[in-house]
């Protein structure tokens, strides 16, 4: 699976039947910043999805925005809940938030969706 700190391939949701089955069958989780679908995906791991809607019409803002989420992922995956995809859609207007307050963000929400799934 890669380096505990890393962020290798199979901690990526890449798959489209993955996404639509998030979306589908995942609890959701509104936050100020994004939102937060997340399904069991059955692996000993958590994975993260990325799903930018059509209002990130900058690819600057468009490209920062996955880097700071695929950061706070990366960094918080040991307090994130495993055995979950996660798939974040974040707000088109969010602005310039810090990796912190991104990092926070995603920790809290996933963590509400989880218990939310039992």
């Amino acid at each position: 699976m890669g380096k505990r700190h890393g962020f290798s391939r199979d901690e990526r949701v890449r798959r489209a039947g993955n996404f639509d089955r998030a979306f589908r069958e995942g609890r959701r989780c509104k936050g100020r910043l994004m939102t937060v679908r997340c399904a069991p995906n059955h692996l000993p791991y958590s994975r993260l999805g990325i799903a930018l809607g059509r209002g990130w019409k900058r690819s600057v803002a468009r490209n920062r925005a996955k880097r700071l989420l695929r950061e706070a992922f990366r960094t918080h995956k040991h307090a994130l809940p495993q055995g979950l995809d996660v798939v974040v859609a974040p707000w088109s207007g969010w602005g310039e938030p810090t990796l912190e307050a991104v990092a926070s963000e995603l920790v809290r929400l996933v963590a509400r969706a989880a218990e939310e799934l039992g």
